[in-house]
């Protein structure tokens, strides 16, 4: 039996491309291990989690500008004892192509890396029945209006596909590091049952809707604005939907939220059409001695807690560029 190791993000996008390899890799008898990482992360974790002999899967991370030679490196050694596939939709970082790591690459930036993943999976025998997984992974990620997505979802009952998505979705943003709880959900979609069926899950999305109501009214009260930025600080929640609520209730075109551990902030961020979150973070976050990168509307860094008003300084330079470049 081969080993496999499979490094994914820990959101529904990377919970359903993780479930899909698992079901494909354990149905040929293969010993499996799940574990989540995130762009700042992959390099340490992969020289951590994986051995000479391994073969790997890894999904729905991004290439961080920061780690990139760690990254490379620790993947062509890996590479000559075991077989890599590398499947992403973030946009690809300034300083490598994709392509150019070893391994098969699949990295489009068309839609989520569940489709990606399941698109792979179904040219090797993956039954038709795991697209419903991969449809979770699509809208979990706002990425459900792809022609894929869109024929997909007719051989399906919508209403039903929408409702699981949600509590997938809600369940695991309650869930945060609880990562044994997020591999039994893996195992549980590997085996094509429905979210609601973990009695857990459904339970964690409920509460997490209450709280994403309460978050929604704690920033409405505390947002800050500096220049073209809508900040919060340490919201009681998640830091992705407290960025989303921060440009709306600031009126602002960037959004944004952190939350403090130690002397890091970790961010999130999120733009109007036209700003290109993911080219400004990836340069000025690089200057700052941080790591940053995402989508174009929705991104996340990760600076020293004493460079935040050079980063905020930086960010509005970089959104009045975007805007003069004519990308508004």
């Amino acid at each position: 039996m081969s080993r496999w190791v499979v490094l994914v993000h820990g959101d529904s996008d990377g919970v359903c491309s993780g479930a899909l390899i698992y079901r494909y890799l354990s149905s040929k008898n293969n010993v499996v291990e799940v574990f989540f990482t995130h762009p700042a992360g992959l390099a340490s974790d992969l020289a951590e989690f994986t051995r000479n002999g391994d073969n790997m899967f890894i999904a729905d991370i991004a290439l961080s500008e920061q780690h990139l030679y760690d990254i490379e490196k620790i993947l062509r050694e890996r590479s000559r004892y075991g077989e890599i596939i590398y499947v992403d939709h973030h946009p690809e970082p300034l300083r490598l192509k994709p392509y150019e790591l070893p391994g098969i690459i699949i990295h489009d930036i068309c839609c989520s890396a569940s489709e990606l993943t399941y698109r792979f999976l179904e040219e090797k025998g993956l039954a038709q029945e795991y697209s419903r997984v991969a449809l979770y992974g699509a809208i979990g990620d706002y990425l459900d209006e792809t022609s894929w997505v869109k024929k997909t979802i007719n051989e399906w009952d919508k209403r039903s596909i929408y409702f699981e998505a949600g509590v997938l979705v809600q369940g695991l943003e309650g869930s945060r590091k609880m990562y044994d709880f997020k591999r039994r959900i893996v195992r549980l979609l590997a085996d094509n049952r429905l979210p609601s069926e973990n009695s857990e899950l459904l339970l964690r999305a409920l509460i997490q809707s209450h709280n994403d109501e309460e978050l929604r009214i704690w920033v409405r009260r505390n947002v800050c604005i500096k220049g073209k930025v809508s900040y919060v600080a340490d919201p009681p929640g998640s830091i992705g939907r407290a960025a989303n609520y921060a440009r709306v209730y600031g009126g602002s075109r960037v959004g944004l939220a952190y939350e403090t551990r130690g002397n890091m902030l970790i961010m999130s961020l999120r733009a109007i059409n036209g700003i290109d979150l993911n080219t400004i973070l990836r340069k000025i976050t690089v200057s700052l001695g941080g790591t940053g990168g995402g989508h174009a509307f929705a991104a996340g860094a990760r600076i020293s807690s004493d460079k935040f008003n050079e980063f905020l300084e930086l960010l509005n330079k970089n959104i009045d560029k975007n805007n003069d470049s004519g990308k508004t």
